[in-house]
């Protein structure tokens, strides 16, 4: 429908005279009287029921027929005549199977008005009973019509092509009526009114939003018609289908050219702009956005906006102000939309910024804000473009805007709420107003300050940070309100304002510039930060939520900061620093699961560790002495992926201090653990991660290419330039096998406790890390020179010579395993057969019992077995005694007299 000048042709067929009688209108009268004469017995004839009859015999098609004849002065009488009867006829509502005849009778007399202006009044009438509930006889009529019921519903939209203001306004009313929908007093005998909704399904079918939005340049300069048009457009926008049809007609950018229209009644504005809304509701805000981008368009939004600020004074125009400047906002987050150049963005720079800088601005000439709800909206809103600006993806563009930001002292004024709270005034916000003002300007200066870093400076805004946070820790009688959604959590106390400052303080300070850290390291900044990360830790004893967590993990990240590289600024942090990093890394591991940012926490905790602890001699040995070695390894010893990487980086770090390995060598965990078997199996997971081939024993397989990964060798050969690292050098960074060799280098590979024939297999592996690893640099050395050229003689020889250097010891070290697994293999064979004959042994020793209990039971029950045991004790003893006899020698006797015992 990209035209109003021509509709489709809409012609129903004309019916049988079998199907309808077509009865002149002479013939009327005497039909209803022969009726009225039938019915004269009836107490409740009247003269009504006559007309009735009378109107149900109007023909449609002749009617048609009668209007497609060839004009004449009698003519047109009849004409006009046969309209109001049709019009008498369906005062009740149209039936659905009259409708595509009643849309054809009112193109016949759109035309006719051309000419003829008697014809308005006629097609008012019936433009007016298409807004009447349409009748059904059935309930499935409303589906067998749908098609010529959309499509008549379209031709409505199609008649604002007639030049008459009143026609127009009619149909607009019409449309209007489809979602005010009321039932006539009277109702069609054998008909029904169809469902409330069906007329506006029909309207987005038959597209009548599209059509009415290229109508309005037909009233652009007929204000009352236009507002008409605007109405319905207003009620259409409520469904999203419409809201696409109309966008295909560039909705958006046409309602925005009208907004600066003259309408002393202000409801141009008012619709328009609701309908701009409807649209980034229901449709796709980038697309609204983008029709919206034109100059001329954001001209426009800028008057009507100027007009709306300067002059309205109502409650309903600051109301509208502020939706005009959310549609301003989401303008200033396209970069293509000309809001620069226009003078837009400078203007609302100037608004946010003029109540507290205090500084006469002709843009602002006149301008005073009250302190109502509205206005209070409006500085939200303001500070938010400010947010949104700082943000813009558009470098040419972002310099003007930053150029902007600066020359119109949006630091100062956003640093003009960065002090405590003050009583306010009878005249001024309330308190729960000026919190959220105070935490939003704030919020806003995190997101400014970084791109402002010379004025930020300027305005000393580190001072006033740290003085601010001073407070915030302090025994001030504040009770925050904690309504908004920037004082989250911050209900009864200053922690919404601690969290917005230190916010800041981390924007600025991952900038790492010099000047902003030193001037912040000469305020004290350290040991003031150690006092608050000591105030929030012990606030979490009592209570731990998201906003302490973050608090303190800004803190730390700062810290890192500061101290990174400077060893006199380390040296303030050493003890009571370290003493307060302990607990953080002594933290329950089932909490890096919560959800509220213990893993955010832990991680900051461990990089301040590497930041501030690490190169400076005082802090490693009191973190020594804290047992700080063993709770990293305690952690290590959980194997979370994300934590090794970082925690090996800060043991090959601290082993530069000759008293780490031994601390690492004492630390034992669960199941008598030791380190080196940690760090081992470390390793092996690595490698099963990676996809490293490697036998059911852990021994090498490819002695080409013994450490390298599946990615790895999917790697196709590319030459790259000299100066460009490879692909095994890459590898380096993006695996821990790196770390946890330079680890076991630093403990030594010789006598390490704790160790299974498995590990010392691995071992083997990661002692020769290095040299596998050059041997994969030569060998994607010669891959590339052979892609590109053919070596000489001597220089493929020399590689040659190289590879197999490489694969030697790659064939070495598979021997090592091997002979290790062998080694392995005998001990436990003699482990074997040493238990085994500790079992003969005892099976022995249980066999000597029981022989044993056997004699000793035949003794008591036997008396012949008794007299041969004795018998056999008597030799034994006999046997026993020296041979020869001893001079003056004494004989005793074994016997004991009178003995009555077995035993």
């Amino acid at each position: 429908m990209s035209s109003l000048a021509e509709p489709p042709a809409s012609r129903a067929p004309s019916r049988s005279p079998a199907r309808t009688p077509a009865l002149s209108p002479a013939s009327g009268p005497s039909r209803c009287r022969g009726e009225r004469r039938r019915n004269a017995s009836d107490a409740g004839a009247d003269l009504g029921a006559v007309q009735d009859t009378q109107l149900r015999s109007v023909d449609l098609n002749h009617v048609i027929k009668l209007l497609e004849d060839s004009d004449s002065k009698d003519l047109e009488k009849e004409q006009l005549k046969t309209l109001k009867k049709v019009v008498k006829r369906f005062e009740t509502g149209l039936p659905l199977k009259d409708l595509e005849q009643i849309i054809e009778i009112l193109n016949l007399c759109a035309e006719k008005m051309n000419e003829q202006e008697a014809f308005t009044e006629p097609l008012c009438e019936l433009i007016k009973l298409c807004g009447l509930p349409f009748q059904k006889k059935k309930s499935s009529d409303e589906v067998s019509y749908s098609v010529s019921v959309s499509k008549s519903i379209a031709q409505l939209g199609y008649l604002m092509r007639v030049p008459s203001s009143q026609v127009r306004i009619q149909i607009c009313k019409c449309i209007v009526s489809f979602y005010n929908m009321e039932l006539p007093r009277k109702q069609l005998s054998g008909y029904q009114p169809t469902s409330a909704n069906y007329k506006i399904q029909m309207a987005e079918l038959g597209g009548l939003a599209e059509t009415l939005v290229l109508s309005l340049a037909l009233v652009e300069n007929q204000l009352t018609a236009k507002l008409w048009v605007l109405k319905a457009l207003q009620h259409l926008s409520s469904s999203g289908v419409n809201c696409r049809l109309m966008m295909k007609a560039q909705a958006a950018s046409r309602l925005c050219l009208y907004l600066n229209g003259v309408d002393p009644s202000g409801q141009l504005v008012f619709r328009s702009s609701e309908i701009l809304w409807n649209l980034l509701e229901h449709t796709s805000k980038e697309e609204v956005i983008n029709q919206l981008s034109s100059l001329e368009c954001v001209h426009a939004l800028k008057e009507v906006f100027v007009d709306l600020l300067m002059h309205g004074f109502r409650h309903y125009d600051r109301q509208l102000r502020n939706d005009l400047l959310v549609i301003a906002t989401l303008l200033a987050e396209n970069p293509a939309a000309p809001m620069i150049e226009s003078g837009f963005t400078k203007l609302l720079i100037v608004l946010a910024t003029f109540t507290e800088v205090k500084i006469p601005n002709p843009l602002v000439k006149g301008l005073k804000l009250t302190y109502s709800y509205e206005d209070f909206e409006m500085k939200k809103l303001l500070f938010n473009v400010i947010g949104v600006l700082s943000k813009d993806p558009s470098v040419s563009l972002f310099v003007l805007t930053l150029q902007l930001l600066s020359e119109n002292d949006v630091m100062p004024a956003l640093l003009y709420y960065v002090k405590p709270n003050q009583k306010p005034g009878f005249h001024d916000w309330s308190a729960a107003q000026y919190e959220e003002l105070q935490l939003h300007a704030i919020a806003i200066l995190a997101s400014v300050a970084p791109f402002l870093v010379d004025k930020y400076l300027s305005c000393q805004a580190n001072t006033l940070l740290l003085l601010f946070l001073e407070w915030c820790v302090g025994q001030d009688p504040f009770f925050g309100q904690g309504n908004s959604f920037h004082g989250t959590g911050g209900r009864g106390n200053k922690l919404a304002q601690m969290r917005y400052s230190l916010r800041v303080l981390r924007s600025v300070v991952s900038l790492y510039d010099d000047a902003v850290n030193l001037n912040l390291c000469d305020q004290g900044a350290i040991s003031q930060l150690l006092d608050i990360l000591k105030y929030a830790a012990n606030k979490s004893k009592e209570k731990e939520d998201a906003i302490l967590l973050e608090i303190e993990a800004d803190i730390l990240f700062v810290l890192s900061v500061l101290c990174e590289n400077d060893l006199h600024r380390k040296e303030l942090f050493s003890y009571e620093g370290v003493d307060i990093l302990i607990p953080f890394i002594q933290m329950d591991p089932k909490k890096l699961y919560s959800g509220l940012g213990h893993n955010r926490l832990l991680f900051t905790a461990l990089d301040c560790l590497w930041s501030c602890v690490i190169g400076c001699y005082i802090a490693e040995d009191y973190f020594l002495e804290k047992q700080g070695i063993f709770l990293l390894l305690d952690l290590l010893a959980l194997k979370q992926k994300n934590l090794c990487n970082i925690i090996l980086g800060i043991l090959v770090e601290f082993c530069d201090n000759p008293k780490t390995t031994s601390h690492i060598s004492t630390w034992r965990g669960e199941k008598d653990q030791t380190a080196a078997n940690l760090l081992i199996q470390l390793w092996r997971q690595e490698e099963l991660e990676l996809g490293v081939k490697r036998d059911q024993y852990g021994r090498l397989v490819d002695m080409k290419r013994p450490i390298a990964s599946s990615f790895q060798k999917q790697q196709e050969v590319i030459p790259i330039p000299a100066n460009c690292p490879s692909f095994a050098i890459m590898e380096i960074s993006e695996n821990i096998r790196a770390k946890l060799y330079s680890l076991l280098c630093k403990l030594g590979f010789e006598n390490l406790p704790g160790l299974s024939a498995k590990d010392f297999v691995t071992l083997a592996i990661i002692r020769r890390y290095i040299d596998f690893k050059v041997g994969e640099v030569w060998s994607e050395l010669c891959a590339e020179l052979k892609e590109e050229f053919r070596p000489v003689g001597s220089d493929e020889e020399a590689l040659k010579v190289i590879s197999e250097v490489s694969e030697d010891t790659g064939r070495m070290v598979a021997a090592l395993q091997t002979e290790v697994l062998e080694s392995q293999h005998h001990q436990e064979i003699q482990e074997e057969e040493k238990a085994y004959t500790k079992i003969q042994a005892i099976h022995k020793q249980r066999e000597m019992v029981n022989k044993s209990w056997e004699n000793f039971l035949s003794r008591t029950s036997n008396y012949e077995a008794l007299k041969k045991a004795k018998r056999l004790q008597e030799k034994s003893i006999e046997a026993s005694r020296c041979k020869s006899k001893t001079q003056n020698g004494a004989v005793h006797s074994t016997d004991i007299k009178g003995l009555g015992t077995t035993v």
